[in-house]
């Protein structure tokens, strides 16, 4: 089969990897791709959002399945242009049509979906400006620390967690009315606070079928210790120890079938990756919110964990039969520390050169914001490069990722040496 993987960053890398590692994989296209996937398949100058170009590169190059990386071309409708267009509607898509996609591509019809189908989730409002009063009004009604949430795709960087009620009201009115988040915050969802520990669970479904990955808990905050600004993730742990089978079983029966069976009712059809991004308060796990799509950097760790042939379950997602397949899981914990740019997640650098990967020993390196420049690897991104590893616990995996991280160099690399301090 010949596979296109829409995406570039660290996600679209380790997808990629195991792709290629399936023998029903004969040619594997990644657009638009970094230098790490420029190793293992061909990567394509085209943009996630440039639907006219994709069709281009799936009949000239005799596509046979499509693997969508990122939100942005799921929210914009990728899924639908291929089922709309005569020469592209018998090849499969994994990810979600665009009416399903709007689980992560707004919060608020997310909430809705999760209220409607008594999934337990925070108590919520949502705001616009024209209702700008009402939301300090409801600001005032809750206790510190007051979340907020630009309604629509923000790049990971739409959610405000703060202490000070004025500053609150400060920041709600600069979402709505200064276009903070762009029209990302036209709409403002306000949530009660949940006190926990946050985790992913990630779920194949066929739109009937549903099976349950690995999960992974991710670390977003640029500081030790989970300080500072948030940014796209800087590392991340699977599986998540406090996650035990008894938990796991509740997530099952109160959170991942009822969102399976929610889509059905509401006919939203999806054939894809749910990413549900948990958190356990007390023993209770309550959802904070969906995403469409596997989660970056935890796809670093939940996919290298797979034993499965991945062709083999997607073509199963593809067709329905996702009941049929045994998911084969490494027992092993995978870690996965990322490297990024100096001054990510505020402005940064590109182009600095990449030394050191070759000699990485004994485990997996994951490109995220790289590409080849003059047959040199350089920056490229935020967020550089992941190093992945694999233990007997997440400790020992943690500390291979670290000695291998060591031996990578690039003007201003930073990253996070505390990542599991919380477990």
């Amino acid at each position: 089969m010949n596979i296109l993987v829409l995406g570039s960053g660290g996600r679209e890398h380790a997808l990629a990897l195991k792709i290629s590692q399936s023998p029903k994989t004969a040619k594997l296209f990644v657009a638009p791709g970094n230098a790490g996937t420029s190793e293992i398949a061909t990567n394509v100058e085209v943009g996630v959002n440039d639907f006219p170009a994709i069709k281009q590169i799936v009949l000239k190059e005799a596509i046979d399945l499509v693997v969508v990386g990122p939100e942005d071309p799921l929210v914009n409708g990728v899924h639908d242009f291929f089922l709309n267009d005569v020469e592209l509607k018998n090849i499969p898509v994994i990810g979600p049509q665009k009416a399903a996609a709007a689980l992560e591509g707004s919060k608020e019809f997310a909430k809705e979906f999760m209220m409607r189908h008594q999934i337990p989730t925070a108590a919520y409002e949502s705001f616009t400006s024209g209702s700008l009063e009402k939301g300090y009004a409801f600001l005032e009604t809750l206790n510190p620390p007051y979340v907020l949430k630009a309604d629509g795709l923000a790049a990971g960087k739409g959610v405000l967690i703060l202490q000070d009620l004025d500053e609150a009201k400060t920041e709600l009115k600069s979402m709505l009315l200064d276009s903070k988040f762009g029209s990302a915050s036209a709409t403002v969802v306000i949530e009660e606070f949940l006190d926990g520990i946050e985790l992913s669970c990630f779920v194949l479904t066929d739109g009937s079928n549903y099976k349950i990955l690995p999960t992974a808990k991710d670390y977003k905050r640029i500081g030790e210790g989970d300080t500072g600004l948030n940014t796209g993730g800087m590392g991340a742990i699977s599986p998540v120890p406090f996650a035990d089978s008894a938990f796991m079983d509740t997530v099952e029966a109160r959170i991942v079938k009822p969102t399976v069976e929610g889509l059905k009712k509401d006919d939203l059809p999806y054939v894809g990756f749910i990413f549900i991004g948990l958190i356990k308060v007390g023993n209770e796990p309550k959802v904070i919110e969906y995403n469409v799509r596997m989660g970056d950097p935890e796809t670093e760790v939940v996919i290298p964990r797979l034993k499965s042939d991945l062709v083999e379950v997607l073509l199963a997602m593809a067709n329905g039969s996702l009941d049929q397949i045994d998911l084969q899981i490494d027992e092993r914990a995978a870690t996965t520390v990322m490297a990024v740019s100096g001054g990510y997640p505020e402005a940064y650098e590109k182009g600095k050169q990449i030394t050191g990967t070759e000699n990485v020993e004994d485990s997996l390196v994951f490109h995220a914001g790289t590409k080849l420049s003059d047959g040199k690897v350089v920056t490229n991104g935020g967020r550089v490069i992941a190093v992945t590893s694999f233990g007997k616990d997440f400790k020992e995996a943690l500390q291979k990722s670290y000695q291998n991280m060591e031996k990578i160099h690039f003007d201003g690399m930073y990253f996070r040496k505390d990542l599991g301090f919380d477990l």
